[in-house]
């Protein structure tokens, strides 16, 4: 798990106007909050930040005003939809030690059995609870050989010590379709006779 060191400010200036501003600074306006503390509205660096969240769940290190450290993980992101830019974050206040609730990416290795069969992602990530300084990037299923019908639970899927799941153990994440069948040659050639005879 990495942990990337960030600086921030605090900010007091609110609405759309100071958030505009912001971005206008190639910053980003952000919230910290957990802890049954009072949010703190922040400043982020917009190229620093863009690069720490290429990393799912990644763990940021917050230096705030240069005055107080803060371990954070990003819990909600809203980009621009049409230029993907960041707009705002929220980021939740942990603790090192402390577990916390995050879905890690699901990610597959191997090939299915021949037949043109095709997989389904159920579940794109899987929920888990892990210590907050120790939240596993990705998980890797193996799909090796399946077959149609096969699926795969989340009791199925081998987790890092120390990380437990937080979904239904009979959760479906992966499963195998088979693919939709192709009229055959004959039937095609059939109807191209009939729609010469009408």
């Amino acid at each position: 798990m990495s942990e990337v060191k960030i600086a921030a400010e605090s900010r007091t200036e609110f609405g759309k106007g100071a958030a505009r501003r912001i971005r206008r600074d190639n910053k980003v306006p952000g919230v910290l909050y957990g802890h049954g503390s009072d949010p703190l509205h922040l400043t982020l660096p917009g190229h620093e930040l863009l690069m720490a969240l290429r990393t799912p769940n990644v763990l940021i290190s917050l230096d705030i005003d240069g005055k107080t450290n803060e371990l954070a993980i990003p819990k909600s992101v809203q980009r621009d939809p049409l230029k993907g830019f960041l707009e705002h974050v929220d980021l939740l206040l942990v603790k090192r030690g402390e577990k916390v609730t995050v879905e890690i990416p699901v990610h597959t290795e191997g090939e299915l059995a021949p037949g043109g069969n095709l997989l389904e992602h159920v579940l794109v990530a899987l929920p888990v609870e892990a210590e907050a300084t120790h939240i596993p990037e990705s998980v890797t299923v193996s799909i090796e050989g399946l077959e149609a019908g096969a699926s795969i639970h989340a009791k199925d899927i081998t987790l890092p010590s120390g990380i437990s799941l937080a979904v239904e153990e009979d959760a479906v994440v992966l499963q195998v379709l088979q693919a939709q069948a192709e009229e055959t040659e004959g039937e095609e050639a059939a109807e191209g006779e009939e729609a010469a005879e009408a």
